[in-house]
């Protein structure tokens, strides 16, 4: 992997438990930001409420960063996993040699390309922290993206849900190395703007699969409505919707198990 001033540390494994673990540990035993532990496969790799995140060897791309955020405030945090989401958006389109645009965003942060079917899932974003709003602030934003895994490798019970940049791109060969480096290279840049206090709304907005669609929400106690989704607040980071069993409100992250597109 080639070295970037831009990292502290940075390490690839063949197998590992967990990237997002590593660079926890990292973080715990002082390591600078930024930080970034790489493998070629997870044997308990996780996504939001805990749930599993596997694909085989070489399959994906699969990366954690570390950060110490006492630059970013707490309630903005999410940031780093907004930038994160985007950075490997347009990565994976310019190594994939896709449109602009086609890689959309799932609130919070899967990224996804639109079907007939829904938002088949490319790749998800876990963003994890210890200590925000102390003088110690620690985030982790692990991802993995579907890289040149293809379809009719699939698990079958996960099939119709999920895509990767070889199918999006109709059978390109996938470079995962050169995948990585567009994507720290864009993460590198917008890490910058965001210390500088600029994070960017538009880009961020404007790749949401769920603005002006009818969604699903799906609740922890297993409960569910069917609400018209708004936008995506820029300075909370929530989900604004309305209908269901209230008028316009905001949504946040812990709220709720999971967002899918509403057939009509």
């Amino acid at each position: 992997m080639t070295g970037r001033p831009f990292l502290s540390r940075q390490e690839h494994f063949p197998l590992v438990g967990s990237t997002n673990d590593v660079v926890r540990g990292w973080l715990a035993d002082g390591t600078p930001e930024v930080c970034l532990a790489v493998a070629d496969e997870q044997s308990a790799g996780r996504g939001r409420e805990g749930r599993s995140w596997q694909a085989p060897s070489g399959a994906a791309l699969l990366a954690s960063l570390g950060f110490r955020p006492t630059w970013l405030p707490a309630e903005r945090a999410w940031r780093l996993a907004a930038i994160t989401s985007l950075a490997m958006a347009e990565a994976a389109e310019d190594v994939a040699g896709l449109k602009a645009g086609t890689i959309r965003l799932k609130w919070p942060n899967d990224l996804v390309v639109e079907a007939d079917s829904g938002w088949p899932k490319l790749a998800g974003v876990l963003g994890e922290s210890d200590g925000l709003g102390t003088a110690d602030p620690r985030v982790v934003v692990g991802i993995g993206l579907n890289a040149g895994w293809r379809g009719v490798d699939f698990p079958p019970s996960l099939a119709a849900g999920m895509t990767s940049l070889y199918e999006a791109s109709r059978g390109i060969p996938i470079d995962r190395q050169a995948l990585l480096e567009a994507f720290l290279s864009n993460v590198e840049a917008r890490v910058e703007r965001l210390r500088e206090g600029e994070f960017d709304v538009v880009g961020w907005q404007g790749r949401q699969a769920t603005t002006g669609r009818l969604v699903g929400l799906e609740f922890p106690d297993g409960t569910s409505e069917f609400v018209r989704a708004v936008e995506v607040e820029a300075a909370s980071g929530a989900l604004v919707v309305e209908g269901g069993s209230s008028s316009r409100r905001r949504v946040h992250v812990g709220e709720i198990r999971h967002v899918r597109a509403a057939r009509v």
